[in-house]
Parts: C-alpha cells; sequence; structure tokens
C-alpha cells in the first residue's frame, strides 16, 4: 500500500474542529432586523374586544332634560347604529351639532322652504345632505356599509306634531327615510 503524504492523510477530529472553528470566527454574525409584531397583536386583539363590547349595548344612552322627555313603549326592538337626530323643546341636533333652534317645540317660518306653510327645513336640509354625501362616500368605498338612510330620531314627547312632521319630510327629501323613533321601555328611566 503506498504512503499517504502529510497533507493527504486524514484529519483528526481536533483538526476539524479546528477548522470549523477558524471558518465560524471569519464569517460575521448578521444581526436580525425587524419588528416583533406579537405586543402589537396582543393590543389590537383588546381593542377589538373593548370595541365589540361598546357597539354590542343595543340600547341608545340618552340624558332626559327639561327641554328632553321621551315617550314610553313597550316595544322591545333594540336601537341600531345609525345617524342620530335629537328633537328638544328649543333645538334640533344631529350627529351632536345644533343645527336649528326651536321656539316652544316650533320651527321658525323663515327657516322654512315656502314660508310658514313650507314643510322643508332648509339649515337641516343642508346639514343632513353633508351627512348623506359622507356616507354615500363610505358606501361606495367600501360595500360592507352601504347606505341604508338610516336615522334614530329621539323627539321630545311635547313635540308638537307639526315640527316632528317637518323633520321627517326634510329627513326623506335628503334620502334618510329608514327612521327608527327611540323611546323608552315601559317601566325603566333614562340615565
Amino acid at each position: 500500500m503506498a504512503e499517504l503524504r502529510a497533507d493527504e492523510r486524514p484529519g483528526t477530529l481536533a483538526d476539524c474542529k479546528r477548522v470549523i472553528r477558524h471558518k465560524l470566527r471569519k464569517r460575521e454574525e448578521q444581526e436580525e432586523i425587524g419588528l416583533n409584531i406579537y405586543p402589537m397583536m396582543d393590543m389590537m386583539t383588546i381593542l377589538l374586544v373593548f370595541m365589540i363590547m361598546q357597539f354590542a349595548s343595543g340600547a341608545a344612552e340618552i340624558v332626559q332634560t327639561d327641554e328632553l322627555r321621551l315617550p314610553t313603549s313597550t316595544s322591545q326592538v333594540e336601537a341600531a347604529q345609525a345617524l342620530g337626530v335629537v328633537i328638544s323643546n328649543s333645538e334640533v341636533v344631529v350627529e351632536g351639532q345644533r343645527v336649528i333652534a326651536l321656539r316652544n317645540g316650533k320651527v321658525d317660518p323663515s327657516l322654512k322652504q315656502g314660508g310658514g306653510t313650507g314643510w322643508l327645513i332648509t339649515p337641516l336640509f343642508n346639514g343632513l345632505k353633508q351627512h348623506r354625501d359622507r356616507l354615500k362616500m363610505i358606501a361606495s368605498r367600501n360595500p360592507q356599509r352601504p347606505f341604508r338612510g338610516e336615522v334614530r330620531v329621539i323627539a321630545d314627547k311635547r313635540t308638537p306634531f307639526r315640527t316632528l312632521g317637518e323633520v321627517i319630510y326634510t329627513l326623506g327629501q335628503a334620502e334618510f327615510g329608514a327612521l327608527r323613533f327611540i323611546v323608552l321601555k315601559q317601566g325603566e328611566t333614562a340615565k
């Protein structure tokens, strides 16, 4: 059998380990750069649960005052999320913004199209058009939220029928035709 030269002889285990350590030392360790998203996912889960709990409650929270007394009903239908219109004895409010002032629950004839005999309340119509356009824009970008023209009407039980009719007519002209009237359940008091 032929004799192997020193450079052709098989290396020992120690030689093998030395070569491996030498190669590993030459190579730079690469730091892993990235974003740990697990804490953010935990936070989003908590926020999602919180939001579901907030919107899951079906009762509308309305504070009664001397200007706003709600009628009572025995209906069991829960309040849905929709555009909020509040008619008190002194004002009409849309989504928290005062739109018109009322005098003893009545609309000033100068604010109506056609004067005292008119039904369309011009400032209310203009405010509702802005909300309608915003909701339609959302619906065009998000098919899961179509525009349905839903409104929650919260009216003082002493509101004159004429004023209520004028507000409902104006809502209809602004394409808000799905009305829900918010009332107190029989035997309950408002918060």
